[in-house]
């Protein structure tokens, strides 16, 4: 794995909570931009920086795929 998607085995045993279950979070969110979003998941879930950036980083170019 590389990019965003090489932390998420670090994320899942460190939080306890699968990539699917933050992604819903994040997608659930009324936040948009990306700062704003690992902003949120910092204060409201106590993710490290890098951790939640990479959850970010990965939803939103999924979900700007389509």
């Amino acid at each position: 794995m590389k990019g965003p998607a090489s932390y998420f085995p670090s994320i899942e045993a460190k939080y306890g909570r699968p990539i699917g279950e933050w992604q819903a979070l994040i997608r659930g969110s009324d936040l948009t931009k990306h700062m704003e979003l690992v902003a949120w998941l910092k204060s409201e879930y106590g993710l490290g920086h890098g951790h939640a950036n990479a959850l970010v980083a990965h939803t939103l170019k999924e979900d700007a795929a389509g």
